[in-house]
């Protein structure tokens, strides 16, 4: 499964791998979703934090690390 973002469409998908589903920023993967929340994987640029905030807002998820 893959789904993009009306925003950032290039660079910003979600991609579900081993039954998880993750970001994807650019060709990293930046958080995944776990128990309803959006779990950040590690410290990331100001560009890829947009990418991150811009899918909780868009899932309705809280970010959290």
């Amino acid at each position: 499964m893959t789904k993009r973002f009306d925003k950032y469409r290039t660079n910003l998908c979600l991609v579900e791998i081993d039954y998880i589903t993750y970001v994807k920023s650019y060709d990293t993967l930046v958080a995944k979703i776990e128990d309803g929340k959006l779990v950040i994987l590690g410290w990331w640029s100001s560009t890829t934090t947009k990418h991150i905030n811009y899918v909780a807002e868009q899932l309705g998820l809280q970010v959290t690390k």
